[in-house]
């Protein structure tokens, strides 16, 4: 079994645990257990993982807090597990930073599946255009380096808040539907779920927007999607 990279599993369900390494070292993760939020935010320190599985409901720190100081270190993808499923509850996930939300009783396929999606956006961030894709005084976005600078300093962004920047930025000007959106970025199986679009917009208009609540760059299309343009600084 080929080795898919590191995986941090912050649980403390010990049941679930144990099925999830299991399943996991089976299909070619090296699996790494914390059982608190504490544990969970040291391994990722030490191990440096590929990609994080977090419970919301942990001892000594919750998984809301986790994701929260987990952004803060690293832009190591982020999928949450939890028995909570109310709409609000989702959605604070992935405006803390997670890059996906699964939630119990699940699968094990699925989740499977929802990691290696996850992966691949990270592993694919390359747009099709070379080059500087956009660039003012204020705002530079690089696609050979595949990096965003605003006001001269280097702008963190996860694997999937890149992705979606560089696809926007290569399309400049042009309006890009919701499907569209979700198509190239987030890959075919997730074309009806607009909610991970309007989030992670969200997520990019407060890191590059000088003004988030009225945007200058990145324009909603009321009813269609949205549209990257030539901004004054």
């Amino acid at each position: 079994m080929s080795n898919r990279g590191k995986l941090l599993i912050i649980e403390d369900d010990t049941d679930l645990v144990e099925a999830l390494e299991l399943y996991f070292s089976r299909a070619g993760y090296e699996v790494i257990i914390a059982e608190n939020g504490l544990e969970g935010l040291q391994e990722l320190y030490s191990e440096r993982p590929n990609i994080v599985i977090l419970d919301i409901a942990l001892p000594r720190m919750d998984g809301w807090e986790v994701c929260h100081r987990i952004r803060e270190l690293s832009d190591v993808p982020i999928v949450i597990l939890t028995a909570r499923v109310q709409e609000n509850e989702r959605v604070k996930g992935l405006k803390l930073g997670a890059d996906d939300y699964v939630v119990k009783p699940f699968s094990l396929k699925e989740l499977e599946a929802r990691l290696e999606a996850v992966l691949r956006r990270a592993r694919a961030a390359k747009p099709q255009k070379e080059g500087i894709l956009f660039a003012n005084e204020e705002l530079v976005i690089d696609a050979n380096r595949l990096t965003v600078t605003r006001d001269g300093k280097h702008v963190d962004l996860t694997p999937t808040e890149l992705r979606l920047l560089l696809f926007l930025a290569e399309n400049r000007d042009r309006v890009l539907t919701h499907r569209q959106i979700l198509g190239k970025v987030w890959g075919a199986e997730y074309t009806d779920d607009v909610d991970y679009v309007k989030l992670f917009i969200y997520r990019l208009r407060r890191k590059i927007e000088p003004e988030p609540k009225h945007p200058k760059y990145i324009l909603s299309e009321r009813g269609i999607g949205y549209r990257f343009v030539n901004a004054l600084a």
